[in-house]
């Protein structure tokens, strides 16, 4: 890939991307909102050499930041010296221009690699510094859109549970588990339901939508929680049906068998919007995959 530099075509500089446009909030406060459209913005793409889609949508780009639209199954940062496809590695190549120039790559809120959706990247160290600043402060606010098993009997609820390494309490076969301890971290979230719908060649054929706003960001937030009041989210291979789940799937890869307990290949969570207070947000819909399991063909 060719260095691309700020007098691109595609990157020109005050440039809106994707379906940009000025919100009037009651105190008189404008408020950039960008919302993806796939005819209008660019897509980086590398060629694929490990079944790992590399193409990631460009929603917003200025000389501090670019934010990304991740696809599911690309990691964020590198987690073993073996050359795999990573988000980071990426936008190295992709903005080699300004790393040259004294920039940097340096990802604000990093997602699973099964999570896909909207992630926050600064250029320069004053702006990582400074959203760094605005996560300690909580005015960074995210929203989730997950799929889960089930009917919740509520429309609104708050979860607030303490979230801890289950293996430091009992024996876990998975390093990384989360599990609620009173010893844990103060781990809060919001769920609301955006709406239910049945799915048909399902045993159980009842799932719902469900935007997540976590209010701390502990590892795995949403997904443990969720599962701890009843409502796992579909092809989650650690906190759904069973944990063995992802061993086996560690082992064997994607199978028959698993597609019948987990429906889909990976879980069912999309980070939908980053929002900087009053001053900007960006959205994305739902990805094609979860968008087609949600129409409950």
């Amino acid at each position: 890939m060719e260095p691309v530099g700020p007098g691109d075509m595609e990157r020109r500089e005050g440039q809106l991307p994707g379906d940009a446009r000025v919100n009037l909030h009651g105190n008189g406060q404008a408020r950039l909102v960008c919302f993806i459209d796939p005819t209008r913005i660019m897509a980086a793409t590398v060629p694929n050499t490990n079944n790992v889609s590399r193409n990631f949508k460009i929603v917003d780009e200025t000389d501090d930041y670019v934010v990304v639209d991740k696809p599911p199954f690309l990691l964020a940062h590198p987690t073993k010296p073996n050359g795999a496809a990573t988000l980071w590695k990426e936008l190295r190549e992709l903005l080699a221009f300004e790393v040259a120039n004294g920039g940097q790559v340096s990802i604000v809120n990093r997602l699973d690699r099964e999570t896909s959706g909207l992630v926050l990247v600064a250029k320069t160290t004053a702006a990582a510094r400074r959203f760094g600043m605005l996560m300690q402060q909580c005015r960074l606010k995210k929203e989730y859109l997950a799929i889960v098993w089930g009917w919740p009997k509520w429309e609104v609820k708050i979860a607030d549970a303490r979230l801890d390494r289950q293996g430091k309490h009992r024996q876990s076969a998975i390093w990384l588990k989360q599990t609620i301890h009173p010893a844990g971290a103060a781990a809060r979230t919001e769920f609301r339901v955006e709406r239910r719908f049945t799915k048909s060649g399902c045993g159980n054929n009842k799932f719902s939508l469900i935007r997540a706003v976590p209010l701390t960001g502990r590892t795995h937030q949403i997904r443990v929680h969720l599962a701890s009041v009843g409502y796992p989210i579909v092809g989650d291979k650690i906190y759904g049906p069973d944990e063995q789940l992802y061993l086996r799937f560690i082992q064997t890869g994607w199978t028959p068998e698993l597609e019948r307990q987990l429906l889909l290949p990976r879980h069912a969570l999309h980070s939908t919007k980053l929002a900087i207070d009053s001053e900007i947000e960006w959205n994305s819909p739902l990805p094609v995959d979860l968008a087609e399991f949600c129409s409950g063909a």
